[in-house]
């Protein structure tokens, strides 16, 4: 599939910046730098480290207009534009079998069903990508422009065994890319959704250690298990994991780990936090997850806040008076959030009620809290937070944007439950600083 080819438009330009010295205004749109049309901002950001600029501009008035800009290497020209991240952004043409979109239920919001699998989100965004849509230019382009790290969903490298997880061809070219990537210094990080009976045991084996042999450009690898919603009508049956299971992969990856670790200093591989809560066995140690790099992959986000509120904790003088407070999460990390808040309720004299909210939306077996949603939190809490300030995770939100999955928004759920509500980021600083500025608001009244 090829970019589609759109002028950038320029949104505005910086005070006192290069672009305003230069005549550069808002609503010009660039047509090419140095000869290069350039694609989306990737290609800007590159292009413009150098110190000699030619900048072909079509002007607000519709006049053509070339701009030669001296200035110093790497030095910002100021601009901003219409998109921040991306233009026309590409679809993925997989049809994976255990693909969450295909299991939404319904009439949700239109950009829920958008399936990205763009080099460039994955660069800019973090998203993950499965480079089955790619071409050797495109590799090509990754390498030439420094697009790294990317995110790279892998989930087998067994060539016939990801042509059917895919239901696609060219999924079977993973390897391939990966070695020219790694080759060229572009730094992956990776992920495997393990699907029972599928893609775990021997055949998990063979990628991890596939993928070791990229170290050290791979480093990271993120197991996570499949997500099952009650929506999956027609499509392929899959198997939930359980206990038992989950307590197989923690004892297989585990032994890989060691052995890894022995030889690098690292894991290389680590788990999503859910196998360990549904083996009911105890999380690795904070020092396990090294610098937290696949946090959005649900790996080691417990160790992390865990470590961010012992951390931050002391650093907070207040005294709550009793000051009620209530949370929400899913149900995997109910016990943990509240150990957490009974530390911070010893610590700060606040009342915090913590309530584990069952996912009867997505179906029970979702039971992470960023896939909670509004109604849900509505008939589960209903009556339960009258005049309390309601902390929620800010992953349960859409980016950006203060509406969650259902789209029912902030404004609409404080007003249903009577309780104010305040999106928190996964930070014990960020948690702690909302419910002493809350403290501190209610004691000035």
């Amino acid at each position: 599939m090829e970019y589609q080819r759109k002028n950038i438009v320029v949104t505005d330009v910086a005070r006192n910046s290069i672009a305003q010295k230069y005549g550069i205004e808002p609503f010009d749109e660039i047509i090419s730098i140095n000869g290069v049309d350039v694609l989306d901002t990737i290609e800007y950001r590159y292009i413009t480290t150098d110190s000699n600029i030619n900048i072909k501009l079509k002007k607000k008035n519709g006049d053509i207009k070339e701009i030669l800009i001296k200035k110093d290497p790497y030095e910002d020209l100021g601009i901003e534009f219409d998109d921040p991240n991306i233009n026309n952004p590409r679809r993925c043409s997989n049809k994976c079998i255990f693909c969450f979109i295909d299991q939404l239920p319904k009439g949700m919001r239109d950009t829920l069903y958008f399936k990205d699998d763009d080099s460039r989100l994955s660069f800019l965004q973090g998203n993950f990508i499965t480079l089955t849509n790619m071409k050797d230019e495109d590799i090509d382009r990754i390498i030439r422009f420094k697009i790294s790290p990317i995110n790279v969903s892998v989930h087998t490298t067994n060539p016939e065994l990801r042509v059917k997880m895919l239901n696609n061809k060219r999924a079977g070219k993973v390897l391939e890319y990966l070695k020219k990537l790694t080759d060229a210094g572009i730094k992956v990080n990776c992920q495997i959704v393990l699907c029972k009976g599928i893609n775990d045991g021997e055949e998990l084996e063979r990628t991890i250690r596939d993928l070791y042999t990229m170290y050290p450009n791979i480093s990271n690898v993120a197991v996570v298990p499949v997500g099952i919603t009650k929506f999956r009508e027609g499509l392929y049956p899959l198997q939930s994991f359980d206990e038992e299971s989950s307590k197989k992969v923690i004892e297989q990856v585990g032994k890989i780990q060691n052995e890894i670790e022995g030889e690098i200093g690292i894991p290389f591989v680590r788990l999503a936090d859910e196998f360990y809560i549904m083996a009911k066995e105890e999380l690795p140690s904070y020092e396990h997850y090294d610098d937290f790099e696949q946090l959005e992959d649900g790996i080691g986000m417990i160790r992390f806040f865990e470590g961010c509120v012992e951390g931050d904790i002391d650093y907070f003088e207040f005294d709550g008076r009793g000051k009620k407070f209530s949370i929400a999460t899913g149900v995997s990390s109910y016990n943990f959030i509240k150990n957490i808040s009974e530390m911070i309720n010893s610590k700060f004299n606040v009342d915090i009620k913590v309530y584990p909210i069952i996912n009867n939306f997505f179906g029970e077996k979702i039971t992470v809290t960023g896939l909670l949603t509004g109604k849900d939190l509505i008939e589960q809490l209903k009556g339960k937070v009258d005049g309390t300030v309601l902390l929620l995770s800010s992953n349960m939100f859409k980016a950006y944007e203060d509406v969650l999955l259902d789209d029912i928004s902030i404004d609409e759920l404080s007003k249903i439950l009577n309780a104010k509500i305040i999106k928190c980021k996964f930070t014990g600083e960020d948690l702690i600083k909302n419910i002493e500025r809350e403290v501190i608001e209610c004691q000035s009244r």
